[in-house]
């Protein structure tokens, strides 16, 4: 497929107008402040892979690949351009001519089997609490390791023994009268990383009346294919778990992971499927998708009771995806308000990007903490005891953060506190 082909190159990159108002809001931009990482400096860059004036190296995947795709350029943009898109494409583009063997083996092979998932993790797991892992790193072992992973491998230094579908059963009946049918999307950074995440999920969920069912065939949502330059395998995911979704019974389908609802969302979803013939399975699918915050509050309509109060000064930071792509904001925080004694409080720019990305700060672990920082230093001014957030992978960032700079706080997502609090629910 010629980059011209795809729906947001061949679209979209006529309206820039080479304003820069993208280059005022984007994070790498802040911390590089050169033309060849800003947004418009993409634009261009895609335009000449399209024009044929820059040839499809690993160079330009490279340059390409300073962008967190945290779309705050996207929604900035005077002229409406989707411009992480046109970066997605042009990566996807660059990638069909410049194929990596040891990508495909980690994306199609073992990131597409969550049995493999599974076993890396408790890898990982061993590795850790062995002191394996430290002992590589106090030798120097670690800076053997390919590209950034020779630092990036601390943030996996809190890897769970046990995932999250080893420990919840496929199908959760309801405590109580049964009311919904509810599918849990499972994404793969809270069965590996934040169990307890889906654990409180299900947890109230089935206080809440729904049987909660867990498909094992699900598999990855597609969002890291998609930012390495692997679309088809994005695709290929998306069409496996929209069958395996739409042959159940379902009510509605709910993820507690603001990626993983971008990936699966109505807008994300057609355009990767584009005149594949899947309009129809996408919009029985779609029609039933909701945040986990937005259904507890929306179509549960929580009236929680008996809750026990917690003591905390909380502060909430906005996951790019589920803020910046899905415009979800006040329903997490109308879930941590919920509970009594805990005070919520703003950190400044609470949608800037955390620098975790997904893949990011494993691949660019150095200038994803430089983004974190400033993160950090936002996080900081507020006093606050515990960060909330949505997103697995910014979960495992600020984790990281806390340690690297020094801010002893956990980071839970605002579902593990309501769990927390012992609350049983009612409905209205």
């Amino acid at each position: 497929m010629e980059l011209q082909q795809f729906p947001p190159v061949r679209d979209q990159l006529k309206k820039c107008v080479r304003c820069g108002r993208c280059r005022t809001v984007c994070p790498i931009f802040a911390e590089i402040k050169n033309e060849t990482v800003a947004p418009r400096g993409h634009v261009f860059m895609v335009q000449a892979l399209r024009d044929n004036k820059v040839l499809p190296e690993n160079q330009v995947y490279d340059r390409l690949s300073n962008c967190l795709l945290c779309e705050t350029c996207s929604i900035n943009c005077p002229s409406g351009i989707d411009i992480h898109e046109l970066n997605k494409a042009a990566r996807s583009f660059i990638y069909k001519k410049n194929p990596s063997v040891a990508k495909d083996l980690i994306l199609d092979k073992v990131w597409t089997n969550p049995t493999l998932m599974r076993l890396g993790g408790l890898a990982m797991w061993t590795l850790n609490k062995s002191g394996l892992q430290k002992a590589a790193r106090s030798l120097g072992l670690t800076k053997l390791l390919p590209g950034d992973l020779s630092q990036a491998e601390q943030i996996m230094q809190d890897v769970p023994r046990r995932s999250a579908r080893s420990i919840l059963p496929e199908i959760n009946p309801p405590r109580g009268d049964k009311k919904l049918r509810v599918g849990y999307f499972l994404g793969c950074g809270t069965d590996l990383f934040s169990p307890s995440v889906a654990e409180a999920t299900v947890r109230i969920l089935t206080s809440c009346g729904c049987e909660v069912i867990i498909p094992r065939d699900m598999k990855c949502c597609g969002v890291p294919h998609a930012a390495n330059g692997k679309t088809d395998s994005a695709r290929n995911l998306m069409v496996h778990n929209l069958k395996v979704f739409n042959s159940l019974n379902l009510d509605y389908i709910i993820t507690d992971c603001g990626s993983c609802l971008a990936a699966i969302s109505e807008t994300n979803l057609k355009l990767l499927l584009f005149d594949q013939g899947y309009d129809e399975e996408i919009d029985r699918f779609c029609s039933r998708v909701y945040d986990l915050n937005q259904f507890l509050i929306e179509v549960l309509e929580i009236n929680p009771r008996g809750l026990s109060p917690l003591d905390l000064k909380v502060t909430y930071h906005d996951p790019c995806h589920l803020a910046k792509a899905l415009n979800i904001r006040r329903e997490p925080r109308e879930i941590l308000r919920m509970i009594p004694g805990l005070e919520l409080v703003e950190m400044d720019d609470s949608e800037r990007c955390c620098g975790g990305a997904g893949t990011f700060s494993i691949t660019h672990y150095d200038l994803s903490m430089k983004v974190l920082g400033k993160k950090m230093e936002s996080i900081a001014r507020t006093g606050a005891d515990v960060i909330a957030t949505c997103c697995p992978s910014c979960i495992m960032q600020l984790k990281h953060g806390t340690n690297l700079f020094g801010y002893a706080a956990p980071v839970k997502h605002p579902v593990e506190l309501l769990a927390e609090s012992g609350v049983q629910f009612r409905q209205q």
